[in-house]
């Protein structure tokens, strides 16, 4: 019976710690300090993760062998790379296959420029890095296409591409919201594409010679 008694007063003891609201406020902060000291080590591996490099070949393809790095305005330093390399090409190849070189160049440079550029996107978790300018590079070369190698033909089409990518008329802006390394590069393609058009109207009517 003294057994009994005792075990019935150890279950009221526990039943009215229970019922405490101090025990009841003690358990709640006791979880909301484990959950403050979980929640900055998830933060630390996702932002572990999302700052790891991308594989080189990405990194290399997407600034162009680290084109992109420079400042300001890596697109531009893109573009005007752009514009010499494939003047000291046409220095290498007959005239008659330099249209054909520069559009076979151009689906190359998409084709491996839009998985590229994904990497690079994914990685540094943003959705159109300014270091990424292989979109610049692949623009810039279309806007190039079937005009005559002279420095004012060269200026031209750099200062029209430049012109058309920073604008962004339509098309060129609708294409930008496509996912991932797709809406980076098409956008430039699409501007690349306008620069081509206006500068084989210059060319039709005498301006680039």
């Amino acid at each position: 019976m003294k057994a009994t008694g005792a075990n019935a007063a150890g279950g009221r003891r526990r039943y009215e710690m229970d019922d405490d609201p101090q025990n009841a406020v003690t358990d709640d902060s006791r979880r909301a300090r484990d959950s403050a000291a979980v929640m900055p080590m998830a933060q630390t591996m996702q932002s572990s993760a999302t700052s790891s490099p991308a594989p080189l070949w990405a990194t290399l393809t997407a600034t162009f062998f680290y084109i992109g790095k420079l400042k300001p305005g890596p697109g531009t330093w893109g573009s005007a790379a752009t514009v010499i390399l494939w003047y000291g090409l046409t220095r290498l190849i007959p005239l008659h296959t330099q249209t054909m070189a520069a559009v076979l160049l151009s689906i190359v440079i998409v084709a491996v420029g839009i998985p590229a550029a994904t990497q690079a996107a994914r990685f540094c978790g943003r959705k159109d890095p300014q270091f990424v300018v292989i979109d610049e590079v692949a623009g810039q070369l279309i806007a190039l296409i079937a005009i005559p190698i002279t420095w004012k033909s060269l200026l031209a089409g750099f200062i029209l591409f430049r012109g058309f990518d920073i604008l962004k008329p339509p098309p060129v802006r609708s294409l930008e919201r496509l996912p991932d390394g797709t809406g980076i590069v098409l956008d430039d393609v699409a501007a690349g594409i306008l620069a081509m058009i206006v500068m084989q109207v210059l060319r039709r009517f005498g301006f680039l010679a």
